[in-house]
């Protein structure tokens, strides 16, 4: 169904991993990968039986950003002069919206270097878990152009506008240890610890009380052009649905019984 993607499903299918599978490129994204991720998120987004999403690389890295090949050569055979507007606008401006709007925590393993769109792509997940050699670069000033899939719009809301100004126009790179200190990052785990350790936080993920973790997504994207009233006016609301839920209810009971919730997403 995938060309582009290695698809694995874990813990009775509540857990859904897409790994980029170009390791040759270092999993460089091309119009075909960023259709199929776009289509992998929507989907595991509308199937009750996944709570939890998980995008990775194969080989030894996470991705390395737009491939140019793909970008200059297969996708310009008419030579069109907003070419890039339309990579932006067709491929990476969807997917985006899907991985934000996902019901589900969309979370990056990112198992290496994770570089320009590569690394926005990491960012705009919900969390980030890493290896210890892993770095991020926002290389997009490298080749004269300014970070997209996303990063105009979270990476001031991440870092501040001054780190933010800094990490863009120069294109440092950022290891693992540096992106953790200023909040980029959940979890580094060393490379024998880095997939044990992931799949146990993945696997608690996958049985949390998803409609809140959904409602929770949805109150924290709100707050950014919320006031304060505002805001607190959505908390009453959002809780209110979340008291409704069959997953609050149960942890009511697991809390009263003094036993482990058995939640199921609804």
């Amino acid at each position: 169904m995938y060309t582009q993607l290695d698809i694995e499903t874990h813990f009775e299918g509540k857990l859904k991993i897409a790994y980029l599978n170009q390791p040759d490129t270092m999993n460089a994204l091309t119009k075909p990968s960023l259709s199929d991720l776009k289509d992998f998120i929507k989907e595991c987004s509308d199937d009750e039986t996944v709570r939890c999403v998980a995008i990775s690389g194969r080989g030894r890295a996470f991705c390395s950003g737009q491939n140019l090949d793909d970008a200059f050569v297969q996708g310009n055979e008419h030579h069109d002069n907003d070419i890039i507007r339309k990579i932006v606008v067709d491929y990476y401006n969807p997917l985006v919206t899907e991985i934000t709007r996902c019901k589900k925590p969309v979370v990056a393993l990112v198992n290496g270097p994770a570089v320009g769109a590569g690394a926005m792509l990491a960012l705009i997940c919900d969390f980030v878990l890493a290896v210890d050699k892993s770095y991020f670069a926002q290389a997009f000033s490298n080749i004269g152009l300014i970070p997209d899939t996303g990063g105009t719009y979270f990476l001031p809301k991440l870092l501040g506008r001054q780190l933010a100004n800094y990490l863009a126009f120069t294109g440092k790179r950022l290891s693992a240890d540096e992106a953790k200190s200023y909040g980029l990052v959940a979890e580094i785990f060393n490379e024998e610890e880095f997939a044990p350790k992931s799949m146990e936080i993945l696997e608690k993920m996958s049985n949390m009380p998803t409609a809140a973790i959904k409602l929770t997504k949805k109150a924290f994207a709100q707050s950014y052009t919320n006031t304060l009233r505002e805001q607190l006016e959505l908390e009453g609301d959002l809780q209110q649905e979340a008291a409704e839920t069959e997953d609050f209810k149960e942890g009511v009971s697991a809390f009263l019984q003094k036993r482990k919730p058995n939640y199921k997403g609804k």
